[in-house]
């Protein structure tokens, strides 16, 4: 258990932290929440540069930088597709692009398994790895609006306010590509994987 398996594995217990703080009651709640999915997010860049500047790239570390990236994105959109505010009354369309994005990582992860039980290790691609990107960055807006509305009470009026809307629209905008990008690079990873569930 080296250093960058084990900032992978924190991004578990960080997830499970900013949701908390995300519907806290606290004033200062939200702007925790932000930062700490900052830092989530940075170690999702960290553990792997560390690895590969020590020499010490695993399979459990590839493997698991995949599924915990999975399991730290679709548990903070599924909080925040919960909060109605976020999506300004495109809850529906929100969650039934939530609902593509499930299916595309559940059907994936059941991909890497069956490789797996072949001795390989299906590694993220360009496609993948942009996709996670975006859907950081579509995360980190959407609770920025949060933070820039919530967590400065009284300073966002008038023409303000219509500056932390358009953080919002940024967000909502960067969650649908994120959703395109999950439905075509999953698509990519079954045309040079797929067979493996048929031999």
């Amino acid at each position: 258990m080296n250093l960058p398996n084990l900032l992978t594995i924190s991004r578990v217990p960080l997830m499970f932290a900013v949701i908390g703080l995300m519907y806290s009651d606290a004033p200062w709640a939200i702007i925790a929440a932000f930062w700490l999915f900052i830092v989530a997010a940075l170690t999702d860049w960290l553990d792997g540069k560390i690895a590969r500047e020590r020499g010490i790239v695993s399979s459990f570390g590839r493997f698991m930088d995949a599924v915990i990236d999975k399991v730290m994105v679709i548990g903070l959109m599924v909080a925040l597709v919960n909060d109605r505010a976020n999506f300004m009354g495109h809850d529906i369309i929100a969650m039934m692009l939530l609902l593509c994005i499930l299916c595309r990582e559940f059907a994936i992860s059941g991909l890497r398994m069956a490789v797996a039980v072949k001795g390989q290790v299906v590694e993220a691609d360009a496609g993948g790895k942009v996709k996670t990107f975006v859907q950081l960055n579509a995360i980190g807006w959407l609770i920025g609006a949060r933070m820039l509305e919530q967590g400065h009470p009284g300073v966002f009026d008038g023409d303000d306010r219509a500056w932390v809307h358009g953080v919002r629209i940024l967000g909502i905008v960067l969650y649908v590509l994120s959703a395109v990008l999950t439905i075509t690079s999953g698509y990519s990873y079954f045309r040079r994987h797929g067979r493996v569930l048929f031999t």
